[in-house]
């Protein structure tokens, strides 16, 4: 027999060995001892972001509730889908979860990807949203998105404007507003929010697009917001106005929330889900979240299951308004 067969039929045992009912009562068996080993959560961003910190004390509050470490793991990049591959590829046992952003529902519209971010999953809760926005340096004479549009129709080809990448709810938002008014501008993925932030302040991009993550750099002076992307204003910067308030018809916030693989069975998926529960209304986890304007956004396995397909359906529709499909043959 050749390797590749001999490989195919070890695959084809593998899932029949998944579907017999032996198999589902030792998993089920696993839940009740569930957890008794450390578990890896992984974040599609580096470390020093926003995500990156409010997640490590919620994990932190977290793993006081299971008695077991919770590990974060990152993985930044590709706009923040390298999650699902890890989902996709690991056993559904709980020890294996990852926070799903808004990109993993945006990326299989737009590009061939080999996994889909909702037969691949298992959704555990939704946490939050975040505050989008666009910042320039303090002193930057841009000071209103009007002043980005004129800026790019006078000198076309020159403006800068850096997100945290190819795809993301910031790339798409500019690409919209921008594109509704026949303009360009020169676009500058980063991997993380800290990285693309210094940047922004030191001048080597001319305008930022990202999320909370750039609430020190405006606390402090560095940055200026011009607009946020919610459906009302901020109470953090109550002065800043939103896209919808401008006329744009456009609200994102992009709703974060847990999911380990397809498969993870009922029991653990509960046990998981209290102990976040608890852990994101944990004071430390709420004030951490205030820093960078966030709120609070539950959702249980079922309503963030019935979310998030609703999403995944409505960023089929953006995509195709957009023209934003780029699959391979």
């Amino acid at each position: 027999m050749s390797p590749a067969l001999d490989r195919r039929r070890l695959l084809g045992q593998a899932w029949a060995l998944a579907l017999t009912p032996a198999y589902g009562a030792a998993l089920a068996q696993a839940g009740a001892r569930f957890p008794v080993r450390p578990i890896a959560l992984w974040l599609p961003w580096p470390a020093g972001g926003a995500t990156d910190l409010t997640f490590r004390i919620l994990c932190e509050v977290a793993s006081r509730q299971l008695k077991q470490k919770i590990i974060v793991e990152n993985r930044g990049g590709a706009g923040g889908t390298l999650v699902m591959p890890l989902l996709q590829q690991a056993t559904p046992d709980g020890y294996t979860l990852a926070q799903i952003p808004q990109t993993v529902l945006r990326a299989p519209w737009t590009r061939k990807v080999l996994w889909d971010p909702i037969r691949d999953t298992t959704p555990i809760i939704q946490i939050s949203g975040v505050t989008f926005g666009v910042v320039v340096p303090a002193a930057s004479a841009l000071r209103s998105l009007d002043d980005l549009f004129a800026y790019a129709k006078a000198r076309p080809g020159e403006l800068t404007i850096a997100t945290n990448g190819v795809g993301t709810t910031p790339h798409v938002v500019m690409d919209d507003l921008f594109g509704r008014r026949g303009l360009s501008y020169n676009h500058v993925p980063y991997k993380g929010t800290a990285e693309q932030m210094i940047a922004v302040t030191s001048g080597q991009v001319m305008v930022g697009v990202n999320s909370n993550g750039f609430a020190p750099f405006v606390d402090s002076g560095r940055l200026r917001l011009l607009v946020t992307f919610g459906e009302q204003r901020t109470k953090r910067w109550a002065s800043v106005p939103t896209l919808l308030e401008l006329g744009h018809g456009i609200v994102a916030t992009s709703p974060y929330g847990i999911a380990g693989p397809a498969g993870l069975p009922a029991a653990v998926v509960q046990i998981l889900h209290d102990a976040f529960k608890a852990a994101m209304f944990d004071p430390a986890h709420v004030n951490e979240l205030a820093v960078f304007d966030q709120e609070l956004a539950y959702l249980g396995p079922q309503d963030y299951a019935r979310s998030l397909r609703a999403a995944f359906e409505t960023e089929r529709k953006v995509v195709e308004r957009l023209g934003l499909a780029q699959h391979a043959e």
